[in-house]
């Protein structure tokens, strides 16, 4: 405790409150030595009400600096009480169960409260073994729920903790593994609902200190309990790294300090960033330990994210990456020369773009990051006819999805522009098999119109691309019916379906418009596109020339969408309000398109007559 603090506590004279607590811990004490268990607990049950009585006082009147100052006295009582050699053990024992939480709560009146409430609960670590503190301590923590200012409330006991690990002598893996997911979760709720860095940092402090304490014991230990203790301290740090760069700011005084320690005890664990990226398997890790994968993966559930944040630290300071003891140029190099591990590394690294919680600048480095491993030079090396790969889709097709919702949300326009690169990297990277199904998915999950316009956009350069390629390779070729596109996947009838999708949305009528009319244009401009092409080359390969697909087209999208796009326009041409203007500019360029494929697909029909 700091020389300021006892001053200041010896600077109180007796006083109504000094006196009362003397009183009921002086009861305390007689009834505990005389063996009256019953009236003791009733005892320390008063001691505890009249602690919080004096907590609520000064916190329902925060700017009352007589009633902060009665309740320093009061904390004052107990430390000096708590501290005394004569006290006899029953007691202690008697008081270790509340007075950690009474106290603890404290803190949150003002940061002076801090010392003493943590060198009270050392008190009691030196006074009760080890192994009771730990379990006394975690059921503190469990408390925070029900307190206020629980970031404030929960750093004495997390201090306390960090103390206790180190002084544990025997089955210190059984003793941590319990202890891990509470710590974990209280860290959880409270890092994520607190908006005050300066007691989140206090809180990170003492979460770090807790990290390093299990790494000292790890070094102590011998034979199969120090892998298995390093496994745990791996996932803590990890889930420690996520919630530090979720909670505090991206630059803020302590971070950078928070996460160079934790990186050092990562790579102590054996986690390099190459393995964090490709082979790390929370579950596999997490179950192994803790049993019950589906509840271990309650507390640990942002793991995932602190792996792939361990190497995005690592890319925004090179002081990081040198202790971690990492080359990241040789990991790029690596995860561009192979294709499955690149893939893996996608479906990691989309863990930092997912997370709501975290600043840009870190999103940012990790879209530079995808960037440098999906460029053009990387190597694609999958075999299309070979089934292994496929595992990956889901993986590669959330990773698109937190990709587009960078795009959409991303507050620079220059991040925006190279996520839309990430986007076409990783697509590109997609085997072409895949590739529509993996668009045609993108379209269906997502919600805006502009997004679904680039995903219908790519398909049609898809398709475009195709032409040319199928041109080059069998230009002297005799031409096959309906198979002038070799090999080409995106020529098939599943392009039109989508088309009907957005201009004849699956809940019935036309589309909303002006809302979507980018993908309508999108929709518009690709069906205008296959029919051209499908006419010029004499194929039908999508279906789109058949006479009933061009009667559907005909009926059930064009004329219903001329109908309300006629009205909309004429409506609009009579007012003359901003919004009126607008929708008539946005509406301008679909229009022109969808009276041209009216005018093709009429064509066609009277040619097929």
């Amino acid at each position: 405790m700091s020389v300021s603090v006892e001053r200041e506590i010896a600077s109180f004279r007796d006083s109504e409150i000094r006196n009362n607590l003397r009183r009921v811990l002086e009861s305390c004490s007689k009834l505990v030595e005389a063996g009256d268990f019953h009236d003791s607990e009733n005892t320390v049950s008063e001691l505890i009400e009249y602690l919080d009585s004096v907590y609520d006082a000064a916190v329902s009147d925060p700017d009352s600096e007589r009633a902060e100052n009665e309740a320093f006295e009061a904390i004052s009582e107990i430390h000096r009480y708590i501290c005394s050699p004569s006290l006899d053990q029953e007691v202690v024992d008697a008081l270790s169960f509340e007075l950690p939480k009474a106290v603890s709560k404290f803190v949150g009146i003002s940061s002076r409260f801090l010392d003493i409430a943590t060198s009270i609960i050392d008190q009691f670590i030196v006074k009760c073994g080890p192994r009771d503190m730990l379990s006394i301590l975690c059921n503190t923590l469990g408390y925070s729920s029900k307190i206020t200012k629980a970031a404030s409330y929960i750093v004495p006991p997390l201090s306390g903790i960090s103390k206790v690990i180190i002084s544990i002598k025997r089955r210190q893996f059984e003793q941590v593994k319990e202890a891990v997911p509470i710590i974990l979760n209280v860290l959880k709720v409270v890092s994520l609902e607190s908006e005050e860095e300066e007691e989140l940092e206090d809180v990170f402090d003492r979460a770090v200190e807790i990290a390093n304490s299990i790494c000292e014991v790890c070094n102590k230990l011998e034979g199969d309990a120090k892998p298995k203790l390093q496994s745990v301290l791996g996932l803590y740090v990890l889930q420690c790294m996520a919630l530090i760069s979720a909670s505090l700011g991206y630059k803020a005084s302590r971070c950078h300090s928070f996460v160079l320690q934790l990186s050092q005890i990562s790579s102590y664990c054996g986690l390099s960033y190459l393995s964090l990226l490709t082979t790390y398997e929370v579950e596999t890790v997490a179950s192994s330990i803790f049993g019950d994968k589906d509840l271990c993966m309650g507390f640990l559930f942002h793991v995932k994210h602190g792996a792939a944040l361990s190497v995005i630290w690592g890319l925004v300071s090179e002081e990081v990456a040198y202790t971690a003891k990492e080359n990241l140029t040789a990991i790029k190099d690596e995860l561009c020369n192979n294709q499955t591990k690149r893939w893996q590394a996608i479906g990691t690294l989309k863990q930092v773009l997912s997370f709501v919680n975290l600043p840009w600048e870190l999103k940012k480095h990790a879209i530079d990051f995808l960037l440098c491993i999906t460029d053009g030079r990387i190597s694609r090396n999958c075999n299309e006819e070979h089934s292994e790969w496929s595992s990956y889709m889901p993986s590669l097709f959330s990773a698109l999805q937190a990709v587009k919702m960078v795009i959409m949300h991303a507050p620079e326009p220059e991040l925006r522009k190279k996520s839309f690169a990430v986007l076409k990297g990783v697509l590109d990277d997609i085997p072409i098999s895949q590739r529509l199904d993996i668009l045609k998915a993108l379209i269906t999950n997502t919600d805006s119109s502009s997004m679904i316009a680039i995903f219908i956009d790519l398909i049609r350069k898809e398709m475009h691309t195709a032409i040319c390629n199928s041109r080059s390779i069998v230009k002297d070729a005799p031409q096959i019916e309906n198979k002038a596109f070799p090999d080409t996947p995106f020529w098939n009838p599943g392009v039109i379906e989508l088309v009907e999708l957005v201009l004849r949305p699956p809940q019935g009528g036309p589309p909303f418009l002006p809302e979507q009319s980018d993908a309508v244009l999108s929709a518009l401009n690709l069906y205008r596109f296959v029919l051209m092409i499908e006419s010029a080359e004499k194929t039908n390969c999508t279906g789109v020339l058949s006479k009933n697909s061009l009667l559907k087209a005909y009926n059930e999208w064009l004329l219903p969408l001329r109908t309300l796009v006629t009205g909309i326009m004429a409506e609009s041409k009579s007012d003359h309000d901003d919004f009126a203007v607008d929708t008539v500019c946005t509406l301008n360029p679909l229009e022109l398109v969808l009276y041209r494929c009216i005018e093709l697909v009429e064509e066609k029909l009277k040619q097929s007559t």
